[in-house]
Formats: C-alpha cells, sequence, structure tokens
C-alpha cells in the first residue's frame, strides 16, 4: 500500500489540530456591574483631611456603581377571574294550507316551520404564585433624583439540573436600610425571573409531540 505524502500530512494536520473553543454563553442582561476605577491616592501630607473617610450620615450604605445590596424578595400573587356568557333564541311559523284547490292534499301540520338556538360557555381562571428569597444585587446605575438601577442574579448548579433567579429595577437610595437591604416591594419597575433547565424542569413541560396536535386542535 502506497501512501501518498499529501495524504498523510493532511492526517497530522487533523490529529493535531487543537479541539474547537466552546462557544461562550451568551450575557443574560443580569451581570453585576463592577465599580467605577477610582483614582490613585494623593501622597500623604500629614494632614487629617487627606485620609479618606466615611461620612457619618452615610456610614457603609450602597450608593456607588457596583455596590452590593440585598434584595428581600417578598412576592405573593394571587388572581382570579370567572367568565360566564349564555344565549338563547327561539322562533316559529305555521301556514293553515286550503280545504279545497290543487293545494288541498297538504296536511295542516305540513306548512309549520319552528327554530331553537342556544349557547352556554363558561371560563374560569386563577393563579397563585408566592416567592420567598434573598437575593444580591449591584447598583449598575446611580440618577440624579436619588433613584438606582440594580440587577443581579443567582446560579445554582444541582445534581438534577441548574437554577437561577434573576432580579433588575429601580430602588430609591434613601429607602436602604443600614444592613444594606430592601423590600422587593419597594422596587419599581422588578423584573424577576426563576426558572431553570435539568431533568426535573423538561419533566414539568409537555412534550412537542403534544403540544404540536395542542396546536392545530380545532377544538
Amino acid at each position: 500500500m502506497i501512501v501518498r505524502p499529501a495524504l498523510l500530512l493532511a492526517g497530522l494536520v487533523v490529529v493535531l489540530a487543537p479541539p474547537a473553543l466552546a462557544k461562550a454563553p451568551k450575557p443574560s442582561g443580569f451581570e453585576p456591574t463592577l465599580p467605577v476605577a477610582q483614582p490613585a491616592p494623593a501622597a500623604a501630607t500629614g494632614s487629617i483631611f487627606a485620609s479618606g473617610y466615611a461620612p457619618l450620615y452615610a456610614g457603609n450604605k450602597a450608593r456607588g456603581i457596583g455596590d452590593p445590596l440585598t434584595i428581600l424578595l417578598i412576592e405573593q400573587t394571587n388572581a382570579a377571574k370567572t367568565v360566564s356568557s349564555k344565549s338563547q333564541k327561539g322562533g316559529s311559523a305555521s301556514i293553515t294550507p286550503p280545504k279545497s284547490g290543487p293545494l288541498s292534499f297538504l296536511k295542516a301540520d305540513a306548512l309549520n316551520l319552528g327554530s331553537d338556538s342556544s349557547f352556554n360557555g363558561q371560563g374560569n381562571a386563577g393563579q397563585t404564585s408566592t416567592l420567598n428569597s434573598t437575593l444580591s444585587v449591584t447598583i449598575a446605575e446611580v440618577r440624579a433624583n436619588g433613584t438606582a438601577l440594580v440587577r443581579g442574579e443567582k446560579r445554582m448548579m444541582l445534581s438534577q439540573g441548574d437554577e437561577w433567579v434573576r432580579f433588575s429595577g429601580i430602588v430609591r437610595l434613601a429607602d436602604i436600610d443600614e444592613d444594606n437591604r430592601i423590600a422587593s416591594t419597594r422596587v419599581a419597575d422588578a423584573r424577576i425571573e426563576y426558572s431553570g433547565r435539568g431533568a426535573l424542569q423538561r419533566a414539568s413541560r409537555q412534550g412537542w409531540f403534544g403540544r404540536f396536535f395542542n396546536m392545530i386542535s380545532p377544538f
């Protein structure tokens, strides 16, 4: 068997080629925000006012870009809706045929007409959701009116899959307590995502074959 040099070289290139790099995960939009870089401190001059300090009225409360704070997720939603519709319609008509003439052969009830239609529809919908947890986020933007945009996420890698909690919203800096916490009920334009992927998540969803027939079913 004669092995051509070109084929041998191509085989070596395939064997020695480095493995393809894994694709970087797509950004979720809830990545933590890094603090703004601070300028290098000036040389010490011996003055007590030249060193950094925390104001007495502010302390260590989160107030700058990149500062972390804790969101107390206290969410409870109860919703119910009932719809009912009913209609009914009926009508009748009758004609008495002549007793003599070419139509005398018709019976008395041969020209009686009647119609009746009815409709009855009902619908009920209800939803109850409760979420109690804590989530640390970072300040992404500080605005002139004393509010700040915060966002963050928490990922948990479990034995049966992955779960994550994502949060973003607008908080008022004055509502943050001394422990850098704020309840989610005091967050404006809040966006909360609690989801995951894995065996348990797939088991709770309908299969693609069933979803296909539900989509095309006219009933």
